[in-house]
């Protein structure tokens, strides 16, 4: 198929899932309270639509597009289909800094959570740059990232161990598992500055993630500047991860799975497949919450929950397959 033509469909999904985001929930709203909503700004229907389901809705959509972004331009650059965000520690690094926040007290302050939470992700991806420039192999910032995910991981569980109260500890357990419920257009307005630097750095690294399918030596020779790739690649998409921990907590799977998704497609080109991945991730983000919301069950299954219900067994899947590529 034709990238425009992906693309297009794509599009189409994502709107055909902001309105069944307006329309189902715990009370799905029928077609006349649909249209009362939109017509009459002093009805019920208008305050669930506009202010409860339209937020939700496109924090999740966002959340999806930017991790989905974020997943492909990793795996473009470090030419790994395993390769994203969350294998890297940039998700583990925002949730830290997030729970650091919750059990420190700082939740009552607006906007202090999300703060620690992309601080802590650039950090991450900042130290992640460091070692990019120094070591020019894939390999080893894959395995320097799993080894500081586990790391950042084991430094979030002593946070729930030195937790200074049960509603602390279930504060942070709650922010760790992800979700977009309760979000307001405040939560989303406050990322947009980080969401865009993070997509304008990422486009910039567009350009030369094509030319590293040939190899990092034919590209340098190229006179491509990989320096600068490097750090523009891992900088946005640790921009994008941290505006969308800080939104939405850890959702895992959805930066791993879109450009997966996609390239099944388009094929291999990293450059093109950046676009359809982010819609793609949006797709996949919207779905699972429609899924959170309409599943019958006493609390609210969380958005972290479902995307790893499938997530992982797709992980499983690439896994598998690149070990079978590795003996053959």
């Amino acid at each position: 198929m034709r990238p425009l033509a992906i693309n297009l469909g794509l599009l189409g999904l994502v709107a055909g899932l902001a309105v069944a985001g307006l329309l189902l929930g715990e009370s799905p709203l029928s077609a006349d309270q649909f249209v009362l909503a939109l017509t009459d700004p002093s009805s019920g229907a208008h305050e669930v639509v506009f202010n409860i389901r339209l937020p939700r809705t496109v924090a999740a959509l966002v959340v999806g597009a930017a991790l989905g972004l974020a997943g492909a331009v990793m795996q473009g650059l470090l030419r790994n289909p395993l390769a994203d965000p969350g294998v890297l520690g940039v998700s583990g690094g925002a949730g830290l800094g997030a729970a650091l926040a919750i059990s420190l007290g700082l939740a009552a302050s607006p906007g202090l959570i999300e703060v620690s939470a992309m601080a802590a992700a650039l950090g991450v991806g900042a130290l992640l740059t460091v070692i990019a420039s120094r070591f020019r192999e894939p390999e080893v910032l894959i395995l320097f990232g799993v080894a500081l995910s586990a790391f950042l991981g084991a430094l979030t569980s002593l946070v729930f161990n030195f937790a200074p109260s049960p509603v602390t500890l279930a504060e942070v357990f709650s922010w760790l598992l992800g979700s977009v419920a309760n979000r307001d257009w405040d939560d989303i307005i406050r990322q947009l500055p980080a969401l865009g630097l993070g997509i304008v750095l990422c486009g910039y690294a567009a350009r030369g993630l094509a030319m590293l399918t040939l190899g990092e030596e034919t590209a340098a020779l190229s006179g491509l500047p990989m320096t600068r790739l490097r750090a523009a690649a891992v900088a946005g998409a640790s921009l994008l991860t941290g505006a969308s921990v800080a939104m939405a907590g850890i959702v895992g799977f959805v930066g791993l799975a879109a450009p997966h998704l996609v390239r099944a497609a388009l094929g291999g080109d990293p450059g093109r497949v950046l676009l359809p991945s982010a819609l793609t991730g949006a797709v996949l983000l919207a779905l699972a919450d429609i899924a959170a919301r309409v599943i019958p069950t006493d609390v609210e299954l969380k958005l972290g929950v479902m995307t790893a219900l499938f997530g992982a067994p797709l992980f499983a899947t690439i896994a598998w397959r690149a070990a079978r590529s590795w003996r053959g």
